[in-house]
């Protein structure tokens, strides 16, 4: 399949990995760009510029094909060393970085001197209208269905894409409640040149995570995640467990007398616990309602291929069938 975002990137199918905490290491990353789609290194998870060396480095000896890095600006008292990472990004040969969080404008001339295509992320039509003003080559769209951070528009895709569609010349890339098939042909039909999957890919054998995190999502259905920190406005799409409701009776005791200390206990310093220890209720962890969507953890190059093969039959067949003679 020939759309914008294949070209853009020199990749085989219109699938992106997203960049997720202690998920986006060099294998699951390069099971993806193998498999035809973009794979992505999650630069925070790795911390230090030395370290993410070292993990774009592993990655390269697992593929030759593309694979890019996700840089996630987050406010913090002790932020990492943004220009040393991206230098490792740039001395690594990474060919694609993706962004979130905040405005990456600062950092794109050394990127794009270094030849670096920049995807945005981006849970509103007027930041993509942004991106794409400062020079971004592509964004992808988050709608209120993702895991993680949705924005506080609350707009679903079935209007956030369309809308984006009208708006945007650069190809944009549709993320939120992506998982098969369906959702391809559905995004494309809608507009995005293609599909960005997070919590579809934990639930792979590729994915560096504890079998309890892949268990957790297939288990879960479409009811099962929560919103927190609204409060705070900084809203997150976690699987619910036992930490999730004890922050969220945080949240209605305090009102609007919370603040982020009030519950660093269920959000600080919680993945390593439980993507790698497997340990479930140790915190809140981003998961997609798409969740309720898988029911399997298949290779990566099944998945991919599958969701290419499926969505060549429903625009050759199903599509194409409902057209009158």
């Amino acid at each position: 399949m020939k759309t914008r975002i294949t070209e853009l990137f020199a990749i085989q199918h219109p699938i992106i990995q997203g960049g997720m905490h202690f998920v986006g290491y060099a294998e699951l990353a390069a099971a993806v760009s193998n498999a035809g789609g973009l794979g992505i290194i999650t630069a925070l998870t790795q911390g230090t510029p030395e370290k993410l060396t070292d993990e774009i480095k592993r990655c390269n000896q697992m593929t030759d094909k593309p694979f890019g890095v996700n840089m996630t600006f987050l406010p913090t008292l002790t932020p990492p060393d943004y220009p040393a990472m991206f230098q490792a990004v740039i001395d690594g040969g990474v060919k694609v970085v993706e962004t979130a969080g905040n405005n990456p404008q600062q950092w794109l001339p050394m990127l794009k001197d270094a030849g670096i295509k920049v995807i945005h992320k981006c849970t509103a039509v007027r930041h993509a209208l942004k991106a794409q003003k400062i020079g971004c080559d592509a964004v992808s769209v988050d709608g209120f269905e993702c895991g993680g951070h949705p924005g506080e528009d609350d707009i679903p895709n079935f209007i956030l894409l369309p809308r984006a569609a009208d708006e945007l010349t650069i190809p944009f890339v549709a993320s939120g409640g992506m998982a098969d098939a369906r959702s391809l042909v559905a995004a494309l039909a809608l507009g995005a040149e293609g599909i960005n999957m997070g919590t579809r890919f934990i639930a792979t054998e590729e994915a560096p995570v504890h079998e309890k995190v892949k268990q957790a999502i297939i288990t879960a259905s479409e009811l099962d995640t929560r919103l927190v920190m609204r409060p705070l406005r900084n809203t997150e799409r976690v699987l619910n467990n036992a930490a999730v409701t004890r922050l969220l009776e945080k949240e209605k005791a305090l009102g609007d007398e919370l603040e982020f200390k009030d519950i660093i206990d269920e959000v600080a310093g919680v993945y390593p616990k439980i993507m790698l220890d497997g340990d479930m209720d140790a915190g809140a962890w981003s998961c997609g309602m798409v969740a309720g969507l898988i029911d399997d953890a298949p290779s990566v190059k099944v998945l991919i291929d599958r969701i290419m093969s499926e969505a060549d039959a429903i625009i050759d067949q199903r599509l194409s069938g409902l057209r009158g003679a």
